[in-house]
């Protein structure tokens, strides 16, 4: 829940709002809003907040009479949190605020019992396809972390030996370190899981929308494929991606019914039945796994991202600012838990990882939280390091320091022939003197011996502590799949290596 003022206080919740909207996180907004009376009149500091936000709400509420506030408040939180989740906002005006009225407890609505399931017929006929299939694969996306469904896909796909990619709002629902496990797909995901995308023969989409950095060019998606495609929200379906079995329901239960399915028919895969398929991309992993340029003189930002996991033994809660530092994450740190990763996934907003890591080291104090940030995004809420410091939240800052807002640099080199406009960042601040200032401990590599030690230094020191590693500055995240192209024609940095 946010509780903001008026006109500008509610203005700047719009980002934010968005970005839940998009990833469909459930949140209550609640904005002050001038009198009444005044409403309408351009009074000071009035905004129609209403208007602004009803593009990227679930719903909003403009309260006009006092004995509505408490059965608003419960009805947004029912809707926040129903079907696909998402943000709801309620204007409060100033005389409504200051009203007096007696309170009526509701009792809460289950959100349980309403939410659709899968009728038996397609269960039953997905589970054939299954049975038929000799190159199935699972791509699941945030809704089945969303729907707790996490327990129910690793199930699936053991008990089926069917192969798992996960969306990057889905990481950790399937744990990285399995060996069914694909990588990410999409612009910057694995070899291997886009290639198996495009060659498989049963794609079951569980909890994700096909999101144009998933599918790039639409025609050349899953080519060959019978599409199964669960999600709780209807209109997402037949969206992007036309699908064979379209299954309104949540994940959970859906998978639930997967499983009694499978259980009840005592359904077995034997190892010959999918040993062709499993051989290929075993081979697509042995010929291009992720990789990278080793160097002896530069600090590599996915070498301070294998460091890290290998501390931490993907056991951080780790969030992410947007840009290459969070490609990195998502590609060089496994995730074996749900809500163990967590980033701006549909909106892309710069500065998101750094008050989120605040956030869940409140909820989660006993667990190890890492904001990795670039440091153009990490300068968008600069400002909470005084948050940090006076509240007394001891979370750790990974930088990638390689003075540019390094994505898109990347883009300007790769598409725009090295025409660098506004991505240069070499009049930065000295984040070492900038944690200083704050109150932080501040902690610095330029080479790459220097990493895991520092690494060790400030993930062991108590409080909230920044590392700033000067990285390579001209590094890109590979593989690459060019914008509006097809996912198994991917770049993977060779020929810029070389």
């Amino acid at each position: 829940m946010a509780l903001v003022t008026s006109g500008p206080g509610a203005s700047n919740t719009v980002t934010g709002i968005a970005n839940a909207y998009l990833d469909s996180i459930p949140i209550i907004v609640l904005t002050g809003q001038v009198p009444t009376h005044l409403i309408g009149t351009d009074a000071f500091q009035e905004v129609d907040i209403v208007g602004i936000t009803r593009p990227c709400t679930k719903h909003n509420f403009l309260i006009k009479r006092v004995e509505e506030v408490a059965k608003t408040i419960h009805e947004a939180f029912h809707i926040a949190r129903s079907g696909r989740p998402g943000p709801v906002l309620i204007d409060l005006p100033k005389d409504i605020m200051a009203a007096v009225t007696e309170y009526e407890p509701e009792p809460p609505r289950k959100i349980e019992e309403e939410s659709p399931r899968p009728a038996s017929k397609k269960a039953f006929y997905v589970m054939d396809l299954v049975a038929e299939s000799k190159k199935p694969l699972i791509l699941s996306g945030g809704g089945v972390i969303l729907g707790g469904a996490s327990e129910e896909l690793r199930q699936l796909a053991w008990r089926t030996k069917m192969p798992v990619s996960s969306t990057l709002m889905g990481l950790g629902a399937f744990p990285g370190s399995d060996p069914l496990w694909l990588g990410m797909p999409g612009m910057h995901g694995t070899y291997y899981a886009n290639m198996a995308i495009s060659h498989c023969d049963l794609l079951i989409a569980i909890g994700m929308r096909f999101d144009d950095r998933v599918t790039g060019k639409i025609d050349h998606f899953a080519p060959n494929a019978k599409i199964v495609h669960v999600d709780v929200d209807a209109s997402s379906i037949n969206k992007n991606v036309m699908v064979d079995v379209p299954i309104v329901s949540d994940c959970k239960s859906a998978l639930q019914s997967f499983n009694a399915l499978l259980e009840q028919q005592n359904f077995s895969v034997t190892d010959d039945q999918r040993r062709e398929w499993t051989e290929q991309i075993s081979t697509w992993k042995r010929e291009n796994p992720l990789s990278y340029c080793q160097s002896d003189t530069e600090i590599k930002p996915q070498f301070v991202i294998e460091t890290l996991y290998k501390l931490t033994k993907g056991k951080a809660i780790i969030t992410t600012e947007v840009g290459q530092n969070q490609m990195w994450a998502a590609q060089f740190y496994g995730y074996d838990e749900p809500n163990t990763f967590l980033s701006s996934g549909g909106l892309g907003t710069m500065g998101y990882g750094f008050p989120a890591a605040l956030g869940v080291k409140i909820a989660f104090p006993d667990k190890l939280v890492v904001d990795i940030a670039g440091d153009g995004s990490i300068q968008m809420n600069i400002q909470e390091m005084a948050t940090a410091i006076q509240d007394n939240i001891p979370v750790k800052i990974v930088l990638l320091n390689n003075g540019y807002l390094g994505m898109v640099r990347q883009w300007q080199q790769l598409f725009y022939g090295k025409r660098y406009s506004s991505t240069d960042m070499t009049y930065q601040p000295d984040f070492l003197k900038l944690a200083e200032a704050y109150g932080w401990k501040g902690l610095r590599a330029t080479k790459p011996e220097e990493v895991e030690a520092v690494l060790q230094k400030g993930l062991a020191a108590p409080g909230p502590v920044l590392m700033d590693f000067r990285v390579s500055r001209e590094e890109c995240v590979y593989p690459m799949v060019r914008p509006g192209g097809p996912i198994h024609e991917m770049a993977l940095g060779r020929e810029m290596a070389n």
